[in-house]
């Protein structure tokens, strides 16, 4: 049956096949082995399953003997533990045997510690007992060089039982040794007051041991027996001097101040050679007695001086003052104030450094000098504040009355600018100078010389409230030289136009006009503008320098602002002069070119004869300004600047009066313009043999302005028809075009009112839209054809000046 169905299953298969011949065949011959394949299969999956099987069992065995090893494992671990459990029973047996071998060990120790401390207390004991009774019988004896090691020893002792006071017998020696450093402070003090009583002389056996041993002893007792001792001494030390030098004494007054230092330094050489060994070095009792001396004199010389204020004078202050500092100079070589404590010294701060050249160091000038012009007199050698820490000490006293030097600086400044204005009057104004720029007047110098001086003297005398005095005097005379010499010196402007004519401008002779001012007086404004600028700055730098002077506490109430404004308005002023003096020469001018007949003018020639005027003028003035101002290079920009400001809106101005005006009028006027226009630009370097390119700041506004010039003489060469091109091209050439300006253009002209308004009213149709587009454009350019023939004139007026130039 098996058979049959494969017999069927080939043949249906090939029926459905239907393989060609040599596909069979090589069917045929592929099937040949095909048995063989088989068997081997067959052979290889036998194996496969005897693995599976090995594989199977050896499994099997394998949990068998993983249980086994987990209990071999616990039971390993239950060992560990035990012998873990013997070694720490074994080790708290070791430890409690070591305890009972060292037990008696460690009361030995404790037993040893105390015997000790118990010997060393008993021997501290023994020797604070016997150090105290020693201490009260040298006492007695006033055996005072013994007493001073041994005292030191005592207190030394006594700080070991500090924490044994509640024992009566240890809190008994305790107040023993108080009683007896309270009975020798008192004896010592005896002992001085014996040796140097306070009424009478100093003993005549002079200093003997036993008080440079109980100098010795006052350093281990109670401070204030030091003190004490301290001010006793020098008390009766100095006693000779209040005696000597009391206020009805003809020797307390300032003129013979000298003789209270000579005295004193006496009485230091003296010291030293008495009792410079009896009191401890660390004392420093020759310091102490210099600075005692010092607070007496200052409290004495203030007393006297207030009684005496009506007989002090500038040069007895003065004197008095310099022979002080020269005394504390001396002081502050020989000492290094270390017992200035008191507080009564004011130590002043350290300047900054500073660049500043009104203030380098240079030797003070005579003190004495400055206020009386003559004097003999050595000056003191400037105390630095930081180096000298005695600055002031005596000298502060007549910081008070300091009222006198100011109120002399006060009458001499005043003199002084008196001087400069009768000088100025006598020599007349500065001899022009134009190789080395303008001449800074030597008065300027002078004054500023002599404010340094005050303000170094000054700063002498003190850095409060004199200093701040003196500011202000010095603020009034700033402002008196900026009136009466700068100022008050300053040419006057007259209304008259110098003599000018029409007719006299229109000659084109060289040399035939003249400016207002002449060749001196223009160079005196540029030399007081030249000193205002010299004052400015050097104002500015003395501001500087009387801030480091000062105390900083008064700073804020240094200001020089105001002084420096009113410099900067000499300067101001001085260029205003310079403009008007070159705007007026330029007036004539202008008013012949708005007085010529524009519409009767033929033909287009060289440049107008009011050009040549103008500029006949600039090259008078421009050059004398600039070398004088040649040290101020930019005021003469200002100048410059501000002429230019000045000068072309006039010059528009008249150019709207020259009305009517014909198209080659119009074409004359703009080559004349453009002339200006070339010549204003060259202002700054005209006449110069150094051309040098005009600031950017001049060059701007002349270019703006001129051109706005040359925009409206373009609108008048155009024709007025049709309206519409002829609004839109004044609308496109002027960018600030108005109503206004539009009616000047149309009289310029000379268009009648009638012919005016509806052009009128047509600009202010347009200006607020203007026409744009290709339509607009295209539509204005057939309607109009005039404009291009306008545009060929304007280019060849333009060759006609670039030919000319």
């Amino acid at each position: 049956m098996m058979e049959e169905e494969e017999l069927e299953f080939v043949e249906e298969l090939e029926a459905v096949l239907q393989l060609t011949p040599d596909v069979q065949l090589a069917i045929e011959q592929s099937l040949a082995n095909i048995d063989e394949v088989v068997n081997k299969i067959r052979l290889k999956i036998r194996r496969l399953d005897d693995n599976i099987r090995t594989v199977v069992r050896g499994q099997t065995n394998v949990g068998q003997d993983g249980r086994q090893a987990l209990e071999e494992a616990q039971k390993a671990i239950q060992q560990l533990f035990g012998k873990i459990k013997d070694i720490k029973d074994k080790a708290e047996k070791s430890e409690q045997m070591v305890k009972e071998i060292t037990r008696d060990i460690k009361q030995l120790d404790h037993a040893k510690r105390h015997l000790t401390t118990s010997i060393t207390t008993l021997n501290h004991l023994h020797m604070l007992a016997g150090g105290v009774d020693s201490l009260e019988a040298m006492t007695r004896r006033r055996q005072y060089g013994e007493v001073a090691n041994l005292l030191q020893g005592v207190m030394n002792v006594l700080e070991h039982f500090y924490k044994y006071m509640g024992i009566p017998q240890i809190r008994q020696l305790s107040e023993r040794v108080k009683a007896a450093q309270t009975e020798l402070g008192q004896q010592i003090l005896a002992d001085f007051e014996e040796a140097f009583p306070s009424q009478g002389t100093k003993r005549p056996g002079g200093p003997s041991n036993v008080l440079r041993d109980a100098c010795l002893v006052a350093n281990i007792l109670d401070p204030r027996i030091k003190q004490e001792i301290i001010k006793k001494f020098i008390k009766q030390h100095l006693s000779e001097y209040l005696v000597l030098f009391q206020e009805n004494q003809d020797v307390a007054w300032l003129d013979k101040i000298d003789r209270r230092y000579a005295w004193i330094k006496r009485q230091l050489v003296d010291y030293e050679e008495k009792y410079g060994r009896m009191f401890p070095r660390e004392w420093y009792m020759t310091e102490r007695i210099a600075v005692e001396f010092c607070h007496i004199t200052r409290t004495e010389l203030a007393k006297i001086m207030r009684t005496r204020a009506k007989e002090i004078e500038v040069k007895l202050l003065l004197f008095a003052i310099q022979r002080t500092t020269n005394f504390e100079g001396f002081l502050a070589k020989r000492f290094s104030g270390c017992t200035l404590t008191d507080g009564t010294l004011k130590k002043l701060e350290s300047p900054p450094p500073s660049t500043n050249p009104f203030l380098e160091d240079e030797p003070a000038p005579e003190m004495e000098e400055l206020a009386m012009e003559k004097g003999d007199l050595d000056q003191p050698k400037k105390p630095k504040a930081p180096d000298n820490p005695f600055h002031g000490i005596v000298s502060k006293c007549f910081e008070p009355h300091l009222y006198v030097y100011i109120e002399s600086q006060d009458k001499n400044l005043g003199e002084l600018i008196d001087r400069f204005v009768a000088d100025f009057k006598a020599q007349g104004p500065p001899k022009p100078n134009t190789d080395e720029g303008g001449a800074v007047l030597p008065s300027c110098a002078d004054l500023f010389v002599y404010y340094k001086k005050c303000m170094v003297q000054c700063s002498q005398l003190s850095t409060g409230e004199p200093m701040i005095a003196l500011t202000t005097i010095f603020q009034k005379y700033l402002r008196e030289y900026a009136w009466k010499i700068l100022s008050g010196n300053l040419p006057k402007t007259t209304s008259s136009s110098g003599g000018l004519t029409i007719s006299s401008l229109l000659k084109e002779k060289e040399g035939s006009e003249v400016a207002k001012f002449t060749l001196e007086e223009l160079c005196l404004i540029c030399s007081i503008l030249s000193t205002a600028e010299y004052c400015l700055a050097t104002t500015q730098q003395l501001e500087e320098k009387l801030k480091e002077k000062v105390d900083v506490s008064l700073i804020e109430r240094i200001n020089l602002t105001g002084e420096m404004d009113t410099f900067s308005t000499v300067i101001s002023s001085s260029i205003q002069l310079l403009v008007q003096d070159l705007d007026a020469a330029c007036d004539p001018a202008l008013t012949a070119m708005s007085k010529m007949q524009w519409q009767n003018v033929e033909h287009v020639g060289d440049q107008s004869p009011y050009v040549t005027s103008v500029i006949l003028h600039i090259k008078q003035n421009v050059p004398i300004i600039r070398d004088n101002l040649a040290s101020t290079r930019k005021y003469f920009t200002q100048f410059c600047i501000k002429f230019a400001n000045s000068f072309i809106p006039k010059f528009i101005t008249h150019l709207f009066k020259c009305k009517p005006i014909s198209m080659v009028g119009a074409e004359q006027l703009l080559l004349d313009t453009h002339s200006l226009k070339m010549v204003l630009l060259d202002l700054p370097s005209i006449g110069s043999q150094v051309v040098r390119k005009a600031p950017a700041s001049y060059t701007k506004i002349v270019v703006k302005g001129m051109t706005r010039a040359e925009m409206i003489l373009k609108v008048v060469m155009a024709p007025h028809e049709p309206l519409v091109v002829f609004v839109d091209n004044y609308i496109k050439l002027l960018t600030d075009c108005n109503t206004e300006t539009f009616q000047k253009i149309l009289d310029m002209k000379g268009l009648k009112r009638s012919e005016q308004s509806s052009m009128l009213e047509l600009l202010r149709q347009r200006l607020p839209a203007p026409p744009s587009g290709p339509e607009g454009s295209s539509s204005l350019s057939l309607l109009a054809p005039t404009p291009e023939q306008e545009s060929s004139r304007i280019r060849k007026l333009e060759k006609l000046i670039k030919k000319r130039l």
